[in-house]
């Protein structure tokens, strides 16, 4: 049997026919607001069921229920409040009970709230609560604070899926069940990424290959921060490494529409339960995982699942100690299997392998494969890095 979605129903917030043309000329005639493409890309997150079970935007009560305790109101798992931020004199304009239309980053009409609740939230203790720290230099707290100090809740109908780059990669949930089905994957493993995927991660991806019919490469291609490798870089990394590297009938590569809100722990389950609802069955967690800076420790993304109630995500974990190549064992390793010493490692970061490429370096073998270093260094070429 497929893995259940989260929550047990996998939503679909789509209009269609006769509903998505009269929700159309409504939208034109309704109070409207304008979002960014972070809360763009949480409306899309919605729609699709990606985050299912939400149906919309969190109320006051669901917001210090996942904050306070990791749940939703009704007793499911849930680590991070997806809200709708607006302006005071927004808020002020809108009046709770009646419908809003809301305009994407692009000046399209691309849903219609159903106003249930506006309220507000000391922001520093949604920081202190989700991200652990209230420091601005954090990028998911600075989004944070960035944002209006009113919060907009209720379910919302969507009038269009939002198209990204890539677009042929960015399967729905509903899409990749059908396509797993269709490869008679009854075992599928998710790896998460918004790097270029180096040696170690490549490792841990086959690791995970032994125990499961099929990988599912799932970059992250929300919002990500501005020092990020763009997008279209990555997916090159990932076709000429898949190209190469991994077996075709047992490999596929889909994008995850989804902001990065480097929320560590709490970002870490999130990735799960979005797995789960993707069809995954089993999900890699790795070291530092949705981690930034020194914010978080390097298991905390692994011991976080012990606070969950027992059976909380249906999606099977896989924890994995940090990764390296052992010049002993001229291989592949972790701590768990390396006889070697720390002086016997080779350990770079995707921030240590993007000081390389502005330095003009080229990242060892030890470390990337050579297909992946050519994107990676004429990128950094074209960009005069």
């Amino acid at each position: 049997m497929p893995i259940e979605p989260h929550g047990g129903v996998l939503v679909n917030r789509i209009l269609e026919g006769a509903a998505l043309e009269s929700a159309r000329a409504k939208a034109a005639t309704l109070p409207s607001i304008e979002v960014s493409d972070f809360t763009a890309f949480d409306i899309d997150c919605i729609a699709k069921g990606i985050f299912s079970p939400l149906t919309g935007f969190m109320t006051e009560a669901e917001t210090r229920s996942v904050m306070d305790h990791m749940l939703l109101r009704d007793g499911v798992a849930w680590t991070i409040p997806i809200l709708l931020p607006v302006s005071q004199q927004e808020a002020d304009a809108l009046t709770v009970g009646s419908e809003v239309a809301i305009k994407d980053d692009r000046g399209d009409f691309v849903a219609i709230l159903h106003l249930s609740e506006k309220f507000g939230v000391d922001k520093k203790e949604i920081a202190e609560k989700v991200y652990r720290t209230t420091d601005d230099k954090h990028p998911g707290v600075a989004v944070l604070y960035s944002q209006g100090p009113i919060f907009l809740a209720g379910e919302i109908d969507v009038l269009q899926a939002r198209e990204v780059d890539h677009q042929e990669y960015n399967l729905t949930p509903v899409q990749t069940r059908q396509t797993f089905k269709e490869k008679a994957w009854k075992r599928i493993v998710a790896f998460q990424t918004r790097n270029p995927i180096h040696r170690a991660h490549e490792y841990l991806t086959k690791c995970a290959l032994e125990m499961c019919d099929g990988l599912l490469i799932h970059p992250l291609m929300g919002t990500t921060k501005s020092d990020d490798i763009p997008g279209d870089v990555r997916m090159q990394c990932y076709e000429v490494l898949m190209e190469n590297y991994y077996p075709k009938n047992h490999v596929m590569l889909t994008i995850m529409p989804v902001n990065m809100r480097y929320a560590g722990p709490r970002e870490a389950v999130m990735h799960a339960l979005i797995r789960q609802n993707y069809g995954c069955t089993h999900f890699i967690v790795g070291r530092d995982h949705a981690g930034v800076g020194n914010y978080y420790g390097t298991y905390d993304a692994h011991y976080i699942f012990d606070e969950l109630q027992p059976g909380s995500l249906k999606i099977n974990l896989l924890f994995f100690d940090h990764s390296f190549y052992s010049n002993k064992t001229k291989s592949m390793a972790s701590t768990k299997t390396c006889p070697g010493t720390s002086a016997d490692h080779v350990f770079l970061s995707g921030t240590m392998v993007r000081e390389m490429l502005q330095r003009g370096e080229r990242p060892p073998e030890e470390f990337t494969r050579p297909e992946v270093a050519d994107v990676l260094i004429a990128w950094a070429r074209s960009e005069g890095k």
